[in-house]
């Protein structure tokens, strides 16, 4: 997936905005996650996962950390994340159809904050790049 300068910079600009509430935002998406699509809790049964715990709250820290890792090096996505494509397709052996779910959520989290900004374009913009980040997340797993 090809992202044009103005979807880098939609994403990027967004990133902006996100980044100092990695923890509160990452949470809400997977709790989103959590609620909508409740075979996703398999991975996770030895966290917290009631709405808002801080289990929930520090992972989806993580996982948004990641993202704004990625949004740093949307060039080369492939070797920023190449240590987490490794886990998941090694080690935690996550269901990569669970990517695009985790990644509706986010977009529905991140919409419902920065209603504002998350414009039709942005939406498209952050559809694709998270769409990107997925097919590398899932490319070492064939």
């Amino acid at each position: 997936m090809v992202l044009s300068a103005e979807d880098k910079a939609l994403v990027v600009g967004l990133w902006g905005k996100i980044s100092g509430h990695c923890d509160a935002l990452g949470g809400e998406a997977l709790d989103r996650l959590f609620a909508s699509f409740g075979q996703t809790k398999t991975y996770f049964s030895h966290f917290d996962l009631s709405p808002g715990s801080a289990d929930v709250k520090r992972h989806g820290g993580k996982v948004l950390s990641a993202i704004g890792e990625a949004a740093k090096h949307v060039d080369s996505l492939e070797q920023a994340l190449s240590k987490l494509s490794d886990l998941h397709a090694y080690n935690l052996r996550v269901d990569p159809g669970n990517f695009q779910l985790l990644s509706h959520c986010i977009q529905a989290t991140l919409a419902a904050h920065f209603p504002a900004d998350f414009t039709p374009q942005c939406q498209a913009a952050w559809d694709k790049f998270l769409a990107a980040v997925s097919a590398v997340l899932t490319s070492k797993y064939r």
